[in-house]
């Protein structure tokens, strides 16, 4: 039986199968768009073999794509109607059954069942970077640094893909708020492989948690010619970059980069690069500034992709946008969409049902009343959600939009007492934040301050 290159066996696998599923692990660790290619040329080299269609599934899920989603759903479910899962190892059966899960919309599931893959296996590189990132997708925070950090042991210093495991853990460490141990962290995975752009975002999220702009745009700047391009990471990280300069009182430069990068003409049109271009603009709009021929832009191709529900923070994102264009019916068309769906039959079943009722519409809704200067109501559905937002998912930094809708809707509804709390708290981690300082200002400049 072949193995990778781990020595885990590749059941229904031979060598050139297992050669492909190690070209395939070392795309995936570094984010490089040539994983598909190699995932595809492990089907075609082993069609029978459980963890090359697990792999495949994987794909499927973890870009949020209905459409890549449901294709990939369709073509697992054809292998495993005639797979006698009983005849394969153990971890290529928790393999199956997580894809499985995730392929149905269970993410907790599918999450839960790789934890204990990576428990009995805890060098298996695909396990540990799916875990991962559903950890991320589902904002769990504690298990985004545990997954890792209790597989590190297993893997020598001299392994390269060490490095790879270094950059998750680094990000972990970062959304626990363990900001120097991160940055550390992340700096050892970037020495190993200069390419590593997950470490690289990682050490741009502790930066921009600190409120160092300027030392988050020089680490960039330095190394932009290792992660501006060519990879899954390349708009997500310009979106950083664009922020630190957003944040800096550089709003000429994000939006240089907003139109060069993350959102023009020639975009693809993926969901993890909308809601980067919404989470922008929504800063903009905050600040009062009209950016409504970008907003209209936005909004269409948000509305040419009219998603099913799949995953709550994407709405979120596309209501951003609609509401941004002054679209306010189509933000009311997709809120009642998903309303609809979280009524019919086992539609509790899925990871999603959840975040989009307990946090996915209250937060819709919110936008949608923020943009008709109902700042009351905006308080009402935010206030309670301040402290679970992470539950629908995403970073600190991206669901910070949210958050300074909330301050901006205290100060703007004349509740001083909870935008004083509000600023207090934001200002306590980054004293040094322009917008902190200056939303302090405000409030103090307030009538009855």
């Amino acid at each position: 039986m072949a193995t990778d290159r781990y020595g885990h066996d590749l059941y229904n696998g031979t060598a050139e199968a297992a050669a492909h599923l190690d070209r395939a692990v070392e795309h995936l660790l570094f984010f490089r768009p040539e994983v598909t290619e190699a995932v595809d040329d492990l089907l075609r080299a082993a069609p029978a073999a459980p963890v090359a269609h697990a792999f495949a599934a994987y794909l499927g899920v973890l870009g949020t794509e209905p459409t890549a989603a449901a294709a990939a759903r369709k073509r697992f479910d054809a292998f495993a109607a005639g797979f006698d899962t009983s005849k394969c190892s153990a971890r290529e059966r928790l393999h199956t059954a997580a894809a499985a899960s995730l392929l149905a919309g269970d993410l907790r599931r599918g999450s839960a069942l790789l934890e204990e893959l990576t428990t009995a296996c805890p060098r298996d590189a695909l396990a540990l970077f799916v875990g991962h990132q559903l950890d991320f997708l589902t904002g769990d925070a504690p298990r985004l640094r545990d997954r890792i950090g209790g597989a590190l042991s297993a893997w020598e210093d001299d392994d390269p893909h060490r490095g790879p495991l270094l950059g998750m853990y680094a990000f972990g460490l970062e959304e626990s708020g363990h900001y120097t141990h991160a940055r550390e962290t992340g700096s050892a995975a970037v020495e190993r492989n200069r390419h590593d752009v997950w470490a690289i975002h990682a050490i741009a999220h502790t930066y921009e948690m600190q409120g160092r702009f300027a030392d988050g745009t020089a680490f960039l700047d330095a190394r932009a010619a290792d992660w501006s391009g060519g990879n899954f990471l390349t708009v997500h990280n310009w979106w950083h970059y664009a922020l630190y300069a957003l944040e800096a009182g550089r709003p000429d430069t994000a939006l240089g980069v907003y139109d060069t990068t993350l959102h023009h003409g020639g975009s693809r049109g993926v969901a993890m690069e909308l809601l980067d271009a919404a989470a922008m603009l929504w800063r903009f709009h905050l600040a009062g500034s009209d950016q409504t021929g970008r907003w209209e832009a936005l909004a269409d191709a948000w509305s040419a992709r009219a998603d099913p529900p799949f995953y709550a923070f994407n709405d979120v994102h596309a209501v951003m946008s609609y509401v941004g264009a002054g679209r306010v019916a189509e933000a009311r068309r997709l809120i009642d969409g998903r309303r609809n769906w979280l009524a019919e039959p086992g539609a509790h079943m899925v990871t999603n049902h959840a975040m989009t009722a307990d946090v996915g519409l209250p937060v819709c809704e919110a936008l949608v009343a923020y943009a008709g200067g109902d700042h009351d109501t905006v308080m009402d559905l935010l206030w309670p959600l301040r402290r679970r937002l992470h539950e629908f998912g995403g970073s600190h930094a991206q669901r910070d939009a949210l958050q300074q809708t909330l301050v901006e809707a205290a100060l703007r509804s004349g509740r001083h007492d909870l935008a004083r709390v509000l600023i207090s708290e934001r200002t306590a981690l980054r004293p040094d934040s322009p917008y902190n300082r200056l939303s302090a200002a405000r409030l103090a400049g307030s009538p009855g301050e």
